[in-house]
């Protein structure tokens, strides 16, 4: 007779996308790798902007579009909402891949997978905190 595991001790599910799992685990139903929401259809890239909602984060993608007329390039924009698992605990101003769900409520039907690390560009909003400048520095350059 083999050894059963304790429910604590499970691994994350296999969702069937080359993401990596998350190290913590977490109790949230919706959540793809712990709970039992099923991914399926498009996965796509893009930069968080908003976490203000309670698992829920706002992921927006920018792309450039044609306009013949003038033969040059628009930047167009498009925002998901998307639910955030708490194992993954997504920070706003990182890269994420999410990836298409069933929908969750009138609005999201995505759900974040991965998280690739902090974006190269600043969102809006987001300013670095300045540090004060240490008084012996600025006078060893004068």
């Amino acid at each position: 007779m083999t050894p059963t595991r304790a429910p604590s001790a499970r691994r994350a599910r296999d969702i069937g996308l080359d993401v990596r799992a998350p190290k913590t685990r977490c109790e949230d139903r919706h959540c793809p790798f712990h709970g039992r929401l099923p991914v399926r259809g498009q996965v796509l890239e893009g930069t968080v902007v908003s976490t203000g909602m309670q698992r829920t984060a706002v992921v927006e993608r920018t792309l450039l579009h044609y306009v013949a007329k003038f033969e040059r390039y628009e930047k167009r924009r498009r925002r998901y909402l998307a639910h955030a698992p708490p194992c993954l605990n997504v920070p706003v101003g990182h890269r994420v891949r999410i990836a298409e769900t069933r929908p969750l409520s009138k609005l999201v039907s995505f759900c974040i997978v991965e998280d690739l690390g902090e974006a190269a560009r600043r969102v809006r909003g987001d300013e670095p905190e300045e540090t004060p400048a240490e008084p012996e520095a600025a006078e060893a350059k004068r």
